[in-house]
């Protein structure tokens, strides 16, 4: 896959965004704690109510860009922590999908310069090859990315967001858009719940 700049506009990544941080529990005792942030900030403290462990619930799309409408659902377990004394995070994750278990990892990382996002996706069946980020930030309490990437040869537009956002779940969803943004097909969802952790 590769950027498609001069192509594709990517639609407004940079507008103006609100941090969303949620205080978690069973994450005392760690490092960096979040800070009240401004209603009108993004901040690196933005993505703090995914660390911890989780397991995710998928549904993806079987045929993308097909109009299809047949999706197969698995289950899958996520693990995040922070990362570059706080201004990045990790996670590590492990999908049961029908065609075989998979691990892949996320990376973010937050540019206090810009106050947004930037998130690879690295995947174990392919692990020289890395994804365009999508770049972004949060409003009101979603998160929203995109990237200018290919699938199978063709131009898209990839969207990522982030809802539903609470102490013990969110939402992922990826979508696609072959005219530079104007329609949209949502091709996979996780479902996050958050696993529990021990008390010392």
């Amino acid at each position: 896959m590769r950027i498609f700049l001069d192509r594709y506009f990517v639609i407004p990544v940079l507008l103006g965004a609100a941090a969303f941080v949620v205080s978690t529990p069973g994450l005392r005792g760690r490092s960096l704690p979040p800070k009240p942030q401004s209603s009108n900030v993004s901040s690196e403290h933005d993505f703090d109510f995914l660390l911890g462990s989780w397991t995710v619930q998928h549904r993806r799309l079987k045929h993308r860009l097909a109009h299809s409408s047949e999706w197969e659902t698995f289950s899958g377990t996520c693990h995040t922590w922070r990362v570059l004394g706080g201004q990045a995070d990790i996670d590590d994750n492990f999908l049961q999908a029908p065609a075989g278990s998979y691990r892949a990892v996320t990376m973010r990382s937050f540019d206090p310069a810009t106050k947004t996002w930037a998130i690879w996706w690295l995947d174990s069946r392919y692990p020289h090859h890395l994804d365009p980020p999508v770049v972004g930030k949060f409003q009101d309490g979603v998160g929203t990315f995109f990237a200018n990437d290919t699938f199978n040869g063709r131009a898209v537009v990839v969207r990522f967001i982030w809802s539903e956002i609470t102490p013990e779940s969110a939402k992922w969803q990826q979508a696609f858009s072959e005219d530079g943004g104007k329609t949209w097909e949502t091709n996979w969802v996780m479902e996050f719940h958050r696993v529990a952790e021990p008390q010392s």
